[in-house]
């Protein structure tokens, strides 16, 4: 039985919760508490896997969890003491820091937090000494931090040390700045307020009898705002939490600390931030309240206009006692963490600043994000979802209503089809309505003013000038803008090449890959009409596939297959080496066949006639190919002239840095591994990574978001000096000024070679397009350069418009774009009437044909993953692990792929969902009969027109729960 004692100690720690999981170090306390083995490797997995925060959060909660052993509270309090966390334990025995200690010790934790980019770059086996011998930090911090240091580098080390070092008492903050001092590191010591002119300041103030300041501090608590949860594998270093109140006053003392300068605290008001003319130029209409786009080529300070802009408009409305409330809008989730820790960084210390993206790991609700921050930096998707929550009454939605500013990052983005314009249309809907509502003499609903920011607004495929302004104007009038500014500002000269391509002398590797080629032609008599190794050829073999599965020809969709992959092996070798082909077609080989096997010998699957004559006709020539390979003599000449450039660039320059951009994500990781590999790069010293987009797209496995920072921190740092990326790398990303760019064999649109172009930013940098057998690159660049040239003109007819000409036309295209959009929900309403009753659906393995199950026996999640947890279907799949399929989100997690027990033909994948597995279907790997009519171009489940029944979590949790105690009964 409980007593009121322990509850009286529960209660205690659970109101000072928000404060432990701050400053307790779960990985040092968990040695000393008495826990269940099960209990400690849960928490040290949350550890790792969600940082020290959430970890924390579940070591707590074992503590306090009944029946409690005789003595638990002090045990758990001499763990903390023991465990280096003294801190966490002072709380507890209720020996609390003054308020104004706590206060300061908070903003010192901020100054760190501001300031960790350039501490990182500490001599961290020196600052460690002295921590140490300071008694700051204990052994088992040295081994974390020296491990850290060992297997990540020295600036990993030192966020370890950071992360460590702002959990201790308060009173490490002037040890720590001391023993930066006595380290030699003079700047980072001035830099967090070591400077003579804050002693100066310290002595005045302690002459006139104020209140001390040891540095640079706060009479408030400083709000730090973050999310919970690591957004890398970095450990977490920044406190998260309620704190309360944000710092809108500083004392007088620090007007002079180059800390506080450096944080925008001067003198307790905002840093003015200074923009060059050009910069003002094209702020001056957002200023003034109106709806703008800033259009201004990449590097030239797009998102610092943005920030002033933001500054000045929540500036005016605190002034005139009204709340402000921003959100920028962004379409890739690194920018989230890139504008929230660098650009809008310097309005933390007045501002409330959020980020919140799909990597977020929030407790409270977006809607709740909203109205406790001033400034929300977002996935436009994100908006997008509670926008439609709220028009369809839902209490956890958000209105335009309630937002002030609308920031739309690469605002080129809103036209159809894209998120940015279903946001723009609700704006546009609301702005027509609040037009009759002012005719009625009736209030109208407020809208938040918008800014839309792009390097370029493209052409939209347009031959014409005509045709040109027309695209721009659209944009234009989706975003509501009222003017289009450019600036004054002059393009910087760059030096510009393209090297076509030369035809190979002999290909005999590609002559090979051919012959397999026309062999499988034969056997399923299929007669291409285009050349092989071209991207004709790809669509060909991927509607080849389709067609033939739709007819449940299963010898010509395997072998459609089989040609897409050695069409992708043609297209490998005449792009990078012939071993990298080579790499390719082995591991599909290899996929294939493992397909066909499962762990269980009882179960091994099938292999029809056609797939034994595919794995055959490899193998048969696979010793040809390998022999090949390795004859340097065969090698493409694009290879070699790419070789060559990068040799020029790098022998030719001081410090080069480069960005080489080419098609897919397996080509910027061989063409890495190839650089990597060459002596003659290392001899100049070259230092490549590739850097490659996170979504789950394509067979190669994505880059996480924290493998990409850690990309660019490197890249930034010098540790790299050479990056080979793909298009998610053109535009948005804070990439460090580069002398060179290369396109290597891959040339988009006008848009695509104005981002990449402005990425050689440094003087005199130079852009290099490397031609690319049957690429058609150079053409490509050509029909560019005209188009780039057009919507230059096209912008400058536009801004000539009389004003009144311009707004008429604005007006046309949206009510034509209002228009446009009534039908289209018409026709879905239309549609949605004949959506189909899910019995008359069926699902059949894309591979085999056999009959799967029919729609109603899948159930939907969140509105987004299709599970059929019938026992029939379980029946008809096998597991195999996948660990480029795994991922994390609040919710669930993927671990695993379902596949067909009779062919091996992947079907999903298997989600682990609040505690239960879920076999979970993903639609492209069906053909699907509806009312006897077959699908085999389903890529989304979207696109069928039928709507599964929600699952019911609670029904089948308690079916599992009895039959687990069927089973123990048993």
């Amino acid at each position: 039985m409980t007593s009121d004692n322990d509850e009286m100690l529960e209660r205690r720690i659970e109101c000072l919760k928000p404060r432990l999981r701050q400053i307790i170090k779960v990985d040092q306390v968990l040695q000393y508490l008495h826990l269940e083995s099960g209990r400690k490797e849960a928490i040290r997995q949350k550890l790792n896997t969600e940082g020290n925060e959430s970890a924390a959060d579940l070591l707590i909660g074992a503590v306090v969890e009944r029946p409690h052993p005789v003595g638990w509270f002090r045990a758990f309090v001499d763990a903390l003491n023991h465990g280096g966390s003294a801190h966490a334990g002072d709380y507890l025995e209720l020996n609390l820091p003054d308020p104004e200690v706590e206060a300061e010790n908070d903003y010192y934790v901020q100054l760190i937090q501001l300031f960790t980019p350039s501490l990182e770059d500490m001599k961290t086996e020196e600052v460690l000494t002295q921590c140490l011998a300071r008694f700051l930090l204990t052994a088992p911090d040295q081994e974390r931090i020296e491990a850290e240091k060992t297997n990540h580098g020295n600036r990993r080390g030192a966020h370890e040390l950071l992360s460590r070092i702002v959990r201790c008492r308060p009173g490490w903050f002037s040890e720590f700045r001391e023993i930066l001092r006595a380290t030699e590191h003079t700047h980072l010591y001035e830099l967090i307020g070591g400077s003579p002119e804050c002693k100066k300041l310290k002595n005045e103030a302690e002459a006139a009898e104020e209140k001390p300041a040891e540095s640079c501090q706060s009479e408030e608590p400083m709000e730090i705002s973050g999310t919970e949860g690591p957004q890398d594998d970095a450990p977490d270093l920044y406190l998260d939490g309620d704190l309360s109140k944000s710092m809108d006053n500083l004392p007088p003392d620090v007007s002079g600390c180059p800390a506080a300068e450096a944080a925008g605290a001067t003198g307790g008001g905002p840093e003015e931030i200074s923009l060059r003319d050009y910069q003002m130029e094209v702020a001056r209409p957002a200023l003034e309240g109106e709806n703008v786009i800033i259009c201004l080529p990449t590097g030239s300070g797009k998102t610092r206009v943005a920030v002033y802009i933001t500054q000045k408009h929540l500036d005016s409305r605190r002034a005139e006692g009204k709340t402000g409330k921003v959100v920028v809008l962004v379409n890739k989730i690194p920018l989230v963490e890139q504008h929230f820790s660098t650009e809008f960084r310097i309005l933390k210390l007045n501002y409330k600043v959020e980020r919140v993206s799909g990597d977020s790991q929030l407790k409270i609700s977006f809607a709740n994000i909203v109205e406790r921050n001033d400034i929300i930096i977002c996935t436009a998707q994100i908006l997008e979802n509670y926008l439609e929550r709220a028009s369809s009454g839902e209490d956890e939605g958000v209105k335009l209503s309630d937002l002030t500013l609308i920031i739309i990052d690469e605002c080129h983005h809103t036209q159809k089809g894209e998120v940015y314009n279903h946001i723009m249309m609700r704006y546009l809907k609301q702005k027509h309505k609040n037009k009759k509502l002012l005719k009625e003499q009736k209030k109208p609903v407020p809208l938040p003013q918008i800014l839309g920011l792009t390097a370029s607004p493209g052409v939209g495929g347009a031959k014409t000038l005509n045709k040109a302004e027309e695209h721009i104007l659209r944009i234009c009038a989706n975003l509501d803008a009222s003017k289009i500014m450019t600036g004054s500002i002059v393009k910087k000269e760059q030096r510009k090449s393209i090297l076509p391509v030369e035809s190979r002398k002999e290909d005999p590797f590609g002559c090979v890959v051919k012959t397999i080629m026309t062999a499988i032609h034969e056997h399923a008599r299929l007669f291409p009409t285009c050349d092989l190794g071209s991207q004709n050829y790809e669509q060909w073999a991927v509607q080849k596939e389709r067609e033939a599965a739709k007819d449940g020809d299963q010898t010509v969709r395997v072998c459609a297959e089989f040609l897409r992959r050695y069409n992708e092996g043609l297209i490998l070798s005449n792009t990078i080496r012939m071993c990298d082909a080579l790499s390719l077609l082995n591991k599909f080989h290899e996929e294939q066949i493992k397909k066909k096997t499962s762990q269980d010998e009882e179960q091994n699957m099938e292999i029809t006639e056609t797939e034994r004559f595919l794995f055959n006709l490899f193998k048969d020539k696979k010793e040809e190919l390998e022999k090949l390979a390795k004859d340097p003599t065969y090698e493409n000449d694009s290879l070699s002239k790419l070789r060559t450039k990068i040799l020029q660039e790098f022998s030719s320059r001081k410090e080069a840095r480069g960005i080489i951009f080419t098609k897919t994500r397996h080509s910027a990781m061989t063409l890495s591994q190839w650089i990597q590999e060459n002596p003659k790069f290392a001899d100049i010293e070259v230092k490549p990574s590739y850097f490659i987009g996170g979504g789950d797209q394509s067979d190669t496995k994505p880059m996480t978001a924290a493998e990409q920072k850690d990309v660019l921190k490197r890249f930034k740092s010098g540790e790299l000096n050479l990056l080979i990326a793909t298009t998610v790398a053109e535009e948005g990303l804070d990439i460090t000024a580069c002398n060179f760019v290369i396109r290597y064999g891959h040339v988009t649109n006008e848009i695509a070679m104005i981002q990449s172009q402005g990425r050689g930013r440094a003087e005199d940098s130079t852009y290099t397009v490397v031609d690319v057998k049957n690429s058609g690159v150079a053409e490509k660049e050509c029909v560019n350069e005209y188009r780039e040239q057009m919507m230059n003109k096209a912008i400058q007819k536009i801004k000539k418009l009389d004003q009144s000409v311009y707004n008429k036309q604005i007006t046309e295209f949206q009510i034509q774009a209002i228009m446009e959009e009534r039908v289209r929900q018409v026709n879905q309403k239309k549609k949605a009437v004949k959506d189909e009753n899910p019995s008359s659906v069926k699902f059949s393995c894309r591979n085999c044909t056999k009959y799967i199950c029919s729609g109603e026996d899948i159930q939907i999640i969140e509105n987004m993953h299709r599970v059929n947890v019938t026992q029939q279907f379980r029946k008809l799949f096998i597991q195999r692990e996948n660990a480029s399929l795994q991922e994390r989100r609040l919710d669930y997690e993927t671990n695993g792929v379902i596949a067909c027990s009779g062919c091996g033909q992947t079907w999903g994948s298997m989600m682990f969902y609040r505690g239960i597995e879920l076999p979970c279907l993903h639609v492209k790997n069906f053909v699907v009969d509806i009312n006897k009519k077959k699908y085999s171009n389903c890529t989304r489940w979207n696109d069928l027109p039928v709507k599964f029944p929600d699952f019911d979590y609670i029904e089948h949790a308690s079916l599992m729960a009895q039959g687990s105690d069927d089973e123990v009964t048993e």
